[in-house]
């Protein structure tokens, strides 16, 4: 069961099925920061998605990353708000349980563990192929069985430094976030300089201010920018998965999903500034599609001989995301188990490094499995299924941001703070991605707006594949109710911030 943690501490352990429970106080603020933010996978995030925005809103782009910026630091409020009063490393799916009920909450929590499944094989591939032209080895970059192979080891890797411990895998992170800012900024810098000084090799063009302006391109070019957005900004809440680890559990996790959408925010427009003037729109637009000529042709144009700098910021960014994302979906699968809301077994706490080393290696296998059975198919399958990740991130984003103000109802009226934050935030947030979850379905129902613009069942093939993961969702948990039906017992209900954390504290205010 969840658990309401002590005053300014990090709670006691929670008790799992051999008796154990996470390490508590394993990491600090800026370690859940960094996790945060590499889970994001900026560089790699900034190669998929940068080209695609141009050809929707040319030099408005860093203005469609603004917009797309506010309902994540709305879901991130309620990120905040929701681990002060419980800190479960399942997240939505433990606040959606208590807010909304238990279906609700199954279905949110199955959402979480099905983007890291969706995703993983994916990043690891990047980080495979980005490291190999970095180092000068493109006849294996383009070796399908030699990437795959190499991309399995990866994903076997990093889940034995998720298993072993939270501080080695916080560890490795910093020094891979330092790597990829560092690299990413170096670039920014260059080409920036080069605009200016009229070296650019591509039509480049004077920054402006009023590339912010999100509705510069339309209104049409600002909704596709922030479904596009949605995945950009995705993965900074592995942060709070991690609340029963992280020092000061109650607020420093919360804290830490927040100023990752900021710093999210910082470096996009940075990086989406200096991309956007030194190569013009219509290489952008023209090369949307394909990841290498952002970050691969366009790093040897600004670089020259040095482009291997910007390929290793790609190659660490989604090195670190592969390993991150691991985590909220194995914490979450913890949480389910706990409650009997999955087998128990997935609860099972490695003993010696205090990680739960069942579902971290359940779902890497699983992870690994969709990879190479995907990419058997054809490697469009494989951006297929990234492209239904969007219905599944707005799908519990707008979930967690309704159970916020939910969860709170009873105090949202005692204070404009507590209206606003609260309650009026999340909500918006919540609406802006269910919105989009709607503008999501409809543009994926087109076959032609799929990577490989065939059609599967008349319809696009990552619609196709948000609708089996919901079926099999659903199927699961009618299974899992018949079979063991202890969590359905629980009952949807509202937080008493007078008695969090043994304090007499209100939900926006100190103790």
């Amino acid at each position: 069961m969840a658990h309401d943690g002590t005053a300014g501490g990090g709670g006691p352990e929670l008790e799992t099925t051999d008796g154990t429970g996470l390490k508590a106080n394993a990491i600090g603020f800026v370690d859940a920061l960094v996790i945060g933010l590499n889970s994001t996978s900026p560089a790699y995030s900034l190669a998929a998605v940068l080209g695609p925005i141009v050809a929707l809103a040319g030099i408005y782009a860093p203005g469609v990353m603004l917009a797309s910026f506010v309902p994540m630091l709305l879901i991130a409020a309620a990120f905040y708000y929701l681990n002060k009063v419980d800190q479960d490393c399942g997240t939505t799916f433990s606040w959606v349980t208590r807010a909304m009920g238990p279906w609700a909450g199954w279905l949110g929590g199955w959402a979480i563990a099905l983007t890291g499944v969706l995703v993983i094989g994916s990043l690891a591939d990047v980080a495979v192929h980005f490291g190999l032209l970095a180092a000068g080895l493109d006849s294996w970059a383009v070796n399908d069985l030699i990437r795959q192979t190499l991309a399995v080891v990866v994903i076997l890797v990093m889940t034995a430094i998720c298993v072993i411990g939270t501080e080695l895998s916080a560890h490795l992170q910093d020094i891979l976030i330092l790597a990829q800012v560092f690299f990413l900024l170096t670039f920014a810098v260059v080409a920036i300089y080069r605009v200016y000084a009229d070296t650019s090799t591509l039509d480049s063009i004077e920054p402006s201010v009023a590339w912010l302006n999100p509705f510069g391109a339309g209104g049409a070019a600002l909704t596709g920018g922030l479904l596009l957005g949605v995945f950009m900004y995705w993965g900074w809440e592995s942060a709070v998965n991690l609340t029963e680890e992280v020092e000061n559990s109650a607020t420093a996790p919360g804290k830490a999903g927040v100023w990752s959408t900021v710093v999210l925010l910082v470096t996009y427009l940075s990086v989406g500034f200096a991309v956007v003037a030194y190569a013009g729109t219509t290489f952008l637009a023209e090369n949307a599609g394909e990841e290498e000529a952002i970050f691969a042709v366009l790093a040897h144009e600004v670089m020259g001989g040095w482009d291997w700098v910007v390929l290793l910021a790609v190659c660490t960014s989604a090195l670190a995301s592969t390993q991150t994302t691991i985590i909220p979906a194995s914490r979450t699968a913890l949480s389910m188990a706990r409650r009997h809301a999955l087998p128990p077994r997935l609860a099972h706490i490695h003993p010696r490094f205090r990680t739960p080393d069942v579902s971290t290696w359940w779902v890497a296998g699983i992870a690994i499995a969709w990879y190479l059975v995907v990419n058997q198919i054809s490697e469009n399958a494989l951006l297929d299924s990234l492209t239904a990740l969007s219905l599944l991130i707005a799908f519990y984003y707008a979930l967690t941001g309704l159970a916020c103000a939910i969860y709170y109802r009873r105090h949202l009226l005692e204070s404009l703070h507590n209206f606003l934050l609260i309650g009026v935030g999340p909500v918006v947030g919540a609406g802006l991605l269910a919105w989009l979850l709607v503008e999501s379905v409809a543009d994926m129902s087109d076959p032609e707006n799929s990577a490989s613009g065939v059609s599967w069942f008349g319809l696009g093939p990552p619609l196709v594949i948000g609708i089996v993961i919901a079926v099999v969702g659903l199927l699961v948990m009618c299974f899992w109710r018949l079979k063991d039906g202890t969590y359905w017992q629980e009952r949807p209900g509202v937080v008493d911030p007078d008695l969090v954390h043994g304090t007499k504290q209100k939900p926006g205010g100190e103790a």
